[in-house]
């Protein structure tokens, strides 16, 4: 969010006078919702006194760091040793993909075994993408023929990762579109079939989003939690134009916390993400 900031600072700098109205209309602008808009505008009003763009960040900064969780405890293999294994959801072009392979990477480079479940077959491409991550960075995928059921997928995935005392098991579900009811409900399909091998599985659900769609991002998360109850998001996009506003929307509006982010293209572009950071660097 630091270029955006950055602008709103200089902009307040340089006004004699703040136009109110325009103040809030920035801040909805950077995705931060107008709740959190106007209750930021509120509290800079009822100083009394001529603002300031240092009393402007600081009020931002304020009021993110209220709605934004504490750091969440990091994710660790299962003490009876069997796969944690993670669903990746999302609707096509968040970087969803992508994102399965980096987290998988990142689990990797911690000294962990993981493998990647291609459950993504109605898209070739999306497989395909998955398999190439997968021989690049050395990590296993199972992947289903085109247009296998992707339930039987991540279950023969989950079968193999038991049977091979692999810690993590990440599905790349199918990037479905939120108002599609029956793509939803095979969601719904595929924790039932995990399930059957483990109760208790899965262990994290994730929904990836792209920090440039904004109020897009909002309705995709709250579709997808009505379908299967989230745990957690993936930010991507946070190196372009993306503000991260979304990524503190959503956690007001739907109490989902972002759990990492992803900042480029290249596998090790990705993080866990840590509130500390966000929001100092949103200056």
């Amino acid at each position: 969010m630091a270029g955006f900031f950055k602008t709103l600072f200089n902009k307040v700098t340089n006004t004699a006078e703040i136009d109110w109205d325009e103040l809030e209309a920035d801040l909805i602008g950077a995705d931060l919702g107008a709740r959190t808009a106007m209750s930021i505008v509120d509290e800079l009003r009822d100083m009394g006194r001529k603002i300031s763009a240092d009393d402007v960040i600081a009020t931002c900064r304020q009021h993110i760091t209220e709605i934004l969780k504490d750091d969440l405890p990091a994710i660790t293999p299962r003490e009876d040793g069997k796969p944690a294994v993670i669903l990746v959801v999302g609707v096509n072009g968040t970087g969803k993909t992508t994102s399965s392979a980096k987290l998988a990477y990142l689990l990797k480079n911690q000294g962990h075994s993981v493998m990647l479940a291609a459950a993504d077959t109605f898209r070739a491409a999306a497989v395909e993408q998955l398999g190439l991550w997968g021989e690049k960075l050395d990590i296993p995928v199972l992947k289903g023929a085109h247009n296998a059921d992707p339930a039987s997928v991540c279950y023969t995935a989950h079968q193999k990762a038991i049977n091979d005392g692999t810690q993590f098991l990440i599905c790349d579900t199918a990037g479905r579109i939120h108002t599609r009811h029956n793509l939803m409900e095979e969601l719904g399909k595929i924790e039932r079939t995990i399930s059957k091998q483990d109760e208790s599985a899965p262990h994290m659900k994730l929904i990836v989003v792209d920090a440039t769609t904004g109020s897009n991002a909002l309705a995709q998360a709250k579709e997808f939690n009505k379908a299967i109850e989230l745990d957690g998001l993936i930010v991507t996009k946070l190196d372009g134009s993306g503000k991260g506003g979304v990524a503190v929307v959503i956690e007001q509006e739907l109490g989902i916390p972002t759990r990492f982010i992803g900042l480029g293209e290249e596998a090790d572009q990705f993080e866990v993400f840590h509130k500390e950071e966000f929001v100092e660097g949103i200056l």
